[in-house]
């Protein structure tokens, strides 16, 4: 059983920043590939950013060069930093723990509560 708790989420103006925290926990290999995703109301969840067990990171093609993914293997904690966030960014954003059989990540079932992410005009 895999947990994971994402935090950091919030309101937010145009522009600004924001860095989301996901611990995991339970039977998870401290460098399990990982990923964030984000569902916007009225829309599908979709992909944003992966770091895989070697630490190598993805991003989708509309979040490229203002996210970025890392982890802190010591406290078994991936992180995405968000700049220059603007409206189209609002979404409950979701931690994904990889499939642990793959050292590149594959989203597996195991997903947490998400972390609201609000940007105002």
């Amino acid at each position: 059983q895999v947990q994971l708790v994402e935090s950091g989420g919030g309101l937010v103006q145009a522009g600004g920043s924001l860095r989301l925290s996901c611990a995991a926990s339970g039977k998870i290999f401290r460098f399990n590939a990982m990923g964030w995703h984000r569902q916007a109301p009225g829309k599908q969840r979709e992909w944003v950013a992966s770091i895989s067990s070697g630490d190598s990171t993805n991003y989708a093609d509309s979040v490229k060069g203002r996210i970025t993914i890392s982890r802190d293997s010591a406290k078994n904690t991936v992180y995405l930093q968000m700049n220059s966030l603007n409206p189209e960014n609002t979404a409950t954003y979701y931690c994904n723990a990889g499939a642990s059989n793959n050292s590149d990540y594959e989203p597996s079932s195991s997903w947490g509560q998400g972390t609201q992410v609000t940007v105002a005009s």
